[in-house]
């Protein structure tokens, strides 16, 4: 059976793509920011060819993987459009962005359709907002409806006073709602608890855009095969072409899952995304712990490699970047890594600088001896295959 796994790393960027200006991310790059401090102890991506990838710097001489660095099409630096050209699709236009908040109009609605308030309205660290309008939100039953410098509508509230049942129809009212001109990539439900500070919870839920293109996972599905998600893929792509969904509750947890999946008897392609790296270490500019979220991965990841079938394919990308080193807490425009491992695959092989991530898929499709459709990319399977 062949099988295929993507573990994404969400926002290990490895450094600034040539239009970061754009984006105001000059001189980002995440993998520097954590690799040198104390908690990276990273051996088994080393072995692989993390560092031996264009411009990173510090390789071994003999790599198990083959590596490359992958530069974004797409108009963004979201998870969404991020995970969508992993899938195929090249978004030649960024999501809409809301860096004074959203619209009268679109929160006037919002309320109507909800009957309920809404407050603050501003792009805000998901953590500051619940401590400056978590009081509020629990004395008057107020929303917390914030974005961020990400395609996003984030709604907060306090597990004990709005049921988390009832903050997921909330944000599919949301979703419904912001289509066309305003059709930010997700809805996020931020639910919290505890007293003051408050704690997030882990029963965040994303409600993503239907991807606007076919993907790999549509190709898959249609043609019979597996397409099993571990963590927010599911979310991400709106569960389109999903066949199995996995939710998770940590990082740990997700290579937890992807273990036991790695078990099974399957035929086609296993998604994953470990959100930790991003969620709760880039956007609190969380260096260490980072740092050691990197080397708990690896651990995990050196027990995945030696659970391997004879035709099992992996491949280890990311997203975008979220450098913990800059004055910002917002995603960055990056490069990121790609390293493809498994018994059919040469080691050492540089595949270079590639323009887009949808070269991932257009080798899985090429892996599963399926046409590509209308996805987009290059397969480099015949450069790394044995």
């Amino acid at each position: 059976m062949k099988r295929a796994f993507i573990i994404v790393l969400d926002s290990v960027g490895i450094g600034e793509l040539p239009d970061a200006h754009l984006w105001q991310d000059e001189g980002s790059n995440t993998l520097r920011a954590i690799r040198t401090h104390k908690n990276f102890d990273c051996p088994n991506l080393t072995k692989m060819g993390l560092f031996n990838v264009e411009t990173v710097g510090g390789g071994v001489d003999a790599p198990t993987g083959s590596f490359a660095r992958l530069g974004e099409l797409s108009k963004g630096k979201d998870t969404t459009i991020g995970h969508w050209e992993i899938a195929g699709i090249v978004s030649p236009t960024a999501l809409p962005t809301y860096p004074n908040g959203f619209p009268k109009e679109v929160i006037d609605e919002f309320e109507k359709r909800t009957g309920r308030k809404a407050i603050c309205n501003l792009p805000y660290s998901g953590t500051e907002v619940i401590k400056d309008y978590g009081k509020e939100h629990i004395e008057t039953g107020a929303l917390i409806v914030y974005t961020s410098a990400d395609s996003v509508f984030q709604i907060a509230a306090h597990e004990d006073y709005v049921p988390v049942s009832e903050l997921y129809r909330y944000c599919e009212i949301a979703r419904d709602l912001l289509q066309g001109e305003h059709g930010v990539g997700r809805v996020i439900a931020r639910p919290f608890t505890g007293e003051y500070p408050f704690t997030r919870t882990a029963n965040r839920h994303d409600y993503s855009l239907i991807p606007q293109g076919t993907t790999m996972l549509d190709v898959l599905k249609e043609n019979g095969f597996a397409t099993i998600s571990v963590g927010k893929i599911y979310d991400i792509f709106a569960g389109k072409s999903v066949s199995e969904s996995n939710r998770t509750t940590s990082n740990h947890h997700g290579m937890e899952v992807t273990l036991d999946i790695q078990k099974r008897d399957f035929e086609g392609l296993c998604f994953a995304n470990l959100v930790d790296f991003d969620m709760k270490y880039g956007h609190r500019n969380d260096i260490a712990g980072y740092a050691e979220a990197m080397t708990d991965f690896d651990r995990q990841l050196g027990e995945f490699l030696e659970g391997m079938r004879e035709d099992d394919i992996l491949i280890i990308t990311a997203d975008h970047g979220c450098d913990p080193a800059t004055p910002s807490t917002d995603h960055s425009r990056e490069y990121v890594p790609m390293l493809v491992y498994g018994n059919g695959i040469k080691g050492g092989v540089d595949l270079g600088t590639r323009s887009s991530f949808a070269d991932i898929s257009a080798t899985v499709l090429d892996y599963f001896g399926l046409d590509q459709k209308d996805t987009k990319g290059t397969s480099f399977l015949m450069e790394v295959s044995k």
